[in-house]
């Protein structure tokens, strides 16, 4: 006879400030907004696509590192202070390391950074930038990182 009771499965993550980047989609999304960010910035500036992409990648630099490895907590009182000490990066998959959502967030920055070095060829000031902005993000997504603060900056006490 078949089961009456329906099996179930609890969520995997209970936390509603990274669950969000658990929905299909979301990283084409995030890929789309930053072409469309790109041609946006092409045409109000009217700069070159090399360029484009540079403000493209600086400015994705500081706002995902404020928003991913800066601001610690949730938004949510529901969770009771749980992640208080956390950022969201070191929140997103319970803290699981080499997940495909924290690969896929590391190779993003990676990309910008050859399409925007490519387009300026290489040039000095471009270069120097566009380095400095990869290496503090993929520094910061090491597993060896998690929930460190180097000199003491950003933590807790």
């Amino acid at each position: 006879m078949a089961s009456l009771y329906v099996n179930a499965e609890s969520p995997v993550n209970l936390n509603r400030n990274t669950d969000w980047f658990m929905y299909p989609g979301v990283w084409t999304i995030y890929i789309l907004i930053l072409f469309f960010a790109w041609l946006l910035v092409q045409s109000i500036f009217g700069c070159s696509p090399g360029m484009a992409w540079t403000i493209i990648n600086l400015s994705h630099f500081l706002i995902t590192c404020h928003f991913f490895h800066w601001k610690k907590g949730t938004p949510f009182a529901e969770d009771q202070g749980v992640y208080n000490g956390l950022t969201w990066w070191e929140q997103i998959d319970n803290g699981k390391q080499l997940t495909p959502n924290r690969k896929f967030l590391t190779v993003v920055p990676v990309i910008l950074y050859l399409i925007a070095s490519h387009t300026t060829d290489y040039q000095h000031p471009m270069l120097f930038f566009n380095t400095i902005a990869v290496v503090v993000l993929v520094v910061a997504k090491f597993p060896n990182m998690h929930k460190v603060r180097i000199f003491g900056i950003n933590s807790e006490y």
